[in-house]
């Protein structure tokens, strides 16, 4: 609750200081720039796409990359995330749906994670296929010092090559990880409230091309709810759905294959 309230306190005290007295330099742009990208894609393209939904499968070296950037989004391991997303879809707009937009706007949008189960045991029963993967097991072991280096040293130090450390603390690691944060959080909330349903109503997801610009992709959650194996969001040429273009990259030199594909 701290970590989730305070944060972007801490990040808009943080620039309303830093920028008066250092302003703002193109290095501490190519911190948040990495970072931002590397955990969203992490996010969209590895937590969600590859390990929930078994969207396409992958090279041991992209895999290590989508754990090790994911773990720096602090949106837990993945095997609590994709068992939580996995009862999203299995349960949706349920009670049993972790996040369902049916308990408020808030609720589905952060609200969720302020809760814990008062017996705190951890089922990880939907996602026994990936507790079989020694990179899985080895994120979810270490996943506090993983996120850490990654979240917070790395950008650190990608500001000191350009003689700004704390600049890239700053930009590449608090005000990146509460953005990152509220970007996913208003999938499981926007998504389920605004937007149109052309593909199915029998649930609350809904299509927004505006969410798709700031998540990469995962706006299109009309489409996605209706063929969650598409390694697709943005079924068009046209929608803009950069995690599939990555995919669709990584597919091109080899390091990606088996690219499922639900709709035309």
């Amino acid at each position: 609750v701290a970590f989730l309230s305070l944060s972007p306190v801490a990040a808009a005290i943080g620039a309303a200081l830093y920028l008066p007295a250092y302003g703002f330099h193109w290095g501490e742009l190519v911190s948040f720039g990495i970072l931002y990208l590397g955990t969203g894609i992490a996010i969209t393209a590895g937590y969600h796409r590859y390990y929930s939904h078994r969207a396409f499968e992958c090279h041991p070296v992209v895999e290590f990359l989508f754990l090790v950037f994911g773990a720096a989004s602090f949106q837990n391991s993945a095997l609590h995330w994709v068992s939580d997303h996995r009862n999203h879809h299995r349960y949706v707009d349920t009670d049993r749906d972790p996040y369902s937009i049916k308990k408020g706007f808030f609720w589905a949008h952060m609200g969720w994670v302020f809760y814990q189960d008062p017996s705190g045991t951890e089922d990880f029963t939907n996602v026994r296929d990936l507790i079989k993967r020694p990179l899985v097991r080895w994120q979810h072991k270490h996943f506090y010092s993983i996120a850490l280096i990654t979240g917070f040293i790395l950008p650190a130090l990608i500001g000191l090559a350009f003689g700004s450390p704390w600049g890239g603390l700053l930009w590449g690691g608090l005000i990146r990880l509460v953005l990152g944060h509220h970007a996913t959080f208003l999938i499981n909330s926007a998504a389920h409230y605004l937007g149109s349903q052309p593909h199915s109503t029998a649930h609350t997801a809904k299509d927004s091309w505006w969410l798709a610009l700031i998540t990469f992709g995962e706006g299109f959650h009309n489409f996605h709810h209706s063929y969650p194996s598409d390694f697709r969001n943005g079924v068009a040429w046209y929608h803009w759905d950069i995690t599939k273009w990555v995919i669709r990259g990584l597919e091109t030199v080899g390091l990606a294959w088996g690219l499922r594909r639900q709709a035309n």
